[in-house]
């Protein structure tokens, strides 16, 4: 089965699904799931670290409490961080990895919380230093040719570090997630998402709100003022400048709450190259060099 294109305004993070209370009752985050397919939100991004794999089995319980919604949505997932949050005097330490074994069961465990049978889009979470590129290209590779995973990507990543894993694989890497913003353009000037772009890897963007710094002090003026001009919101904007850019990359939205969905849903596909840098001026409080 091909790896799908994120054919939508934004994905929708599950950061925090395991933080809602009200999510955990299967049929009302089933409602909540129908209602975001409705609105034409078909794309999820999880990770095995968000609560632990709760996030990952919450959604799971969902689509078995209402199976028909599993063939009308598309995951994406993570894994590589291991020891997420040790506890002290566990003998335990944070790390990444990437070792074929370590993907080989969280790929098993994903689709077991998930209660799916396929994961459009499998990326490691970070780069592990240790990482033996032609035995996890292998791993991957095999997960791919296995039906398990649509396609394998990676989250975080340096070119240098991405490319060495592609040199060990047939299967192409697929989707790259940053972290890119208004607030974070350093992917933009560092010649990162360049690369990201000639390799022909979808972006995704995490953090698109900058962890709500754009909504302080001049950029939040400027994003207010414009957010009129083109009857939208502050925050739909910010989505929409990241819209504009080449590869088109698609958000990642943490938010579950509907109100707050539904106002990200005002912007424009894409701003007018004025108004993209005269967001990126307030931003980065200087005009380009």
């Amino acid at each position: 089965m091909p790896a799908l294109t994120f054919d939508v305004p934004f994905v929708l993070g599950m950061m925090r699904l395991h933080e809602t209370p009200a999510m955990h009752q299967p049929d009302h985050l089933a409602d909540w799931i129908e209602a975001r397919l409705e609105q034409g939100l078909h794309w999820f991004d999880h990770a095995d670290i968000y609560g632990s794999g709760s996030g990952e089995t919450l959604f799971g319980q969902a689509l078995r409490a209402r199976p028909a919604l599993a063939k009308r949505l598309n995951v994406v997932t993570k894994a590589g961080i291991a020891n997420d949050n040790p506890a002290p005097g566990s003998g335990k330490v944070k790390q990444y990895n990437a070792s074929p074994a370590y993907l080989g069961r969280a790929i098993d465990a994903a689709l077991a919380r998930l209660g799916i049978e396929h994961i459009d889009h499998f990326l490691i979470h970070r780069p592990d230093l240790l990482m033996n590129a032609e035995a996890t290209g292998r791993a991957l590779d095999d997960a791919v040719e296995a039906g398990k995973i649509g396609a394998a990507g990676v989250s975080n990543h340096l070119p240098s570090q991405w490319r060495r894993l592609q040199n060990a694989m047939h299967q192409p890497l697929r989707a790259n997630q940053i972290e890119l913003s208004i607030a974070h353009s350093t992917p933009l000037f560092d010649g990162s998402f360049d690369d990201l772009c000639l390799d022909n890897h979808a972006p995704m963007a995490w953090s698109p709100l900058a962890g709500g710094k754009l909504f302080e002090g001049n950029v939040n003026h400027t994003l207010g003022r414009l957010a009129e001009e083109h009857a939208s919101s502050p925050g739909a904007l910010a989505l929409s400048w990241l819209r504009s850019l080449p590869h088109r990359p698609v958000p990642v939205v943490g938010s579950v709450k509907p109100e707050r969905i539904a106002d990200m849903l005002k912007g424009p596909a894409t701003l007018p190259r004025e108004a993209w840098y005269e967001l990126l001026e307030a931003a980065r409080g200087h005009c380009v060099a």
